[in-house]
């Protein structure tokens, strides 16, 4: 991983620190790691997170899902528009936008993602009137796979219902096609958003080859006012 040094970076807690992750249990260290968490915070090893139990925690959180298991993560960096969702040590996912552009602790990982030209989900998705090219550059390991092209076709689909912690939203979904055949990696990647100011409150994302990651937003960041 490259370093880098953020310009504003919050440690929320201590327990943060010890990396508070939710982790269904599919894979064998998992185990291991919920017995840890339940130490930290009695009580929190449901799978199924509600508006009750996210509101009593002063925290900005992320639930995951991989083809291995479930986590939630905890906000633990800001630097710009650069999110990162820390787990136990050695796991994060880093997003941009709603965009996962980097990862942690996983069997394939996302180390870099590089936009060369304009990136419409800084303009934001909701603007988005047709079919959208777009185009991004991913640095992946392990095997040094970097500056593989990865070419996609964002296009805007129905609004749909989706509900987190028991609301009902509307949301505008989208559709990205995404391709890069020298690594093997194709599919479809999809993001809901609130059709008024883009934000992403749900997606399913393509990190790496036969490597997907849902994300939900349990709990919003948004910038402190100046």
């Amino acid at each position: 991983m490259r370093p880098w040094t953020a310009t504003r970076f919050c440690r929320l807690t201590l327990l943060l620190a010890a990396g508070l992750l939710v982790l269904g249990g599919c894979a064998p260290t998992s185990r291991g790691m919920l017995d840890a968490l339940r130490q930290s915070l009695p009580g929190s090893s449901t799978l199924h997170p509600t508006a009750a139990s996210v509101a009593a925690r002063p925290y900005f959180q992320l639930q995951v899902k991989t083809p291995t298991g479930e986590a939630i993560l905890i906000l633990g960096s800001v630097e710009g528009d650069l999110l990162g969702w820390y787990g136990k040590p050695g796991e994060a996912v880093f997003t941009r936008h709603g965009v996962v552009v980097r990862t942690l602790g996983l069997t394939q990982n996302l180390d870099d993602t590089r936009w060369p030209h304009a990136n419409p989900f800084a303009r934001g998705l909701q603007h988005l009137r047709g079919p959208t090219p777009d185009q991004r550059v991913l640095d992946l390991s392990p095997g040094y796979r970097y500056g593989a092209e990865l070419q996609m076709q964002l296009q805007p689909g129905p609004l749909e219902s989706v509900a987190i912690l028991g609301t009902v939203r509307r949301l505008q979904r989208i559709d990205e096609t995404v391709r890069m055949p020298a690594l093997g990696l194709h599919g479809e990647n999809r993001y809901w958003l609130d059709p008024a100011d883009g934000f992403i409150w749900k997606s399913r994302q393509l990190v790496a080859p036969g490597m997907a990651l849902e994300l939900t937003v349990l709990r919003r960041y948004r910038e402190p006012a100046a």
